[in-house]
């Protein structure tokens, strides 16, 4: 009876480690591939160099970890000859169904993106999910495409 008890009360211990595990904070660091899918820039009349830009772009985000993300955002850039603000929503699915889902706002300086991401949600894994992030981006000889690391760091329940 005593080592019933006692392997239960074991079971019971592996259990809350595990679900302290998923809960609490985690870094992920990550490679960005992204390419626009419906996106337009209109010219400011009569200011050389002015642009605004919007409209939605796809990605794949390679984790430090091994696992790989779909990322489906929209992108708002407000630019003068190439510099400026830029801002959107991204959401990044995993392939066991987990998503998060960030709003972001950066800049664009001399052909580098750079921005802060604020976690506003998440499904599966990342339920209820908030945190931060950030994302720069890297030379890369892809015309029409960017390349980006990137980071979260992720606040679930419990924590």
């Amino acid at each position: 009876m005593r080592e019933s008890i006692a392997i239960f009360l074991s079971g019971v211990a592996l259990v809350l480690m595990a679900s302290t595990a998923l809960a609490g904070e985690q870094v992920l660091e990550f490679k960005l591939v992204t390419k626009p899918i419906d996106y337009k820039v209109t010219e400011a009349a009569n200011i050389e160099g002015q642009s605004v830009a919007s409209g939605k772009l796809f990605g794949v985000a390679f984790f430090k970890d091994g696992r790989i993300a779909v990322k489906d955002f929209v992108n708002s850039a407000d630019l003068l000859k190439g510099s400026g603000s830029i801002h959107g929503y991204s959401t990044y699915t995993f392939e066991d169904g987990s998503s998060i889902t960030a709003r972001y706002a950066g800049s664009v300086k001399d052909g580098k993106s750079k921005g802060e991401y604020t976690i506003l949600s998440g499904t599966g894994a990342y339920a209820n999910a908030t945190g931060t992030g950030s994302f720069e981006s890297v030379p890369s000889g892809f015309k029409g495409a960017g390349l980006y690391d990137g980071k979260f760091v992720i606040k679930t329940p419990g924590s």
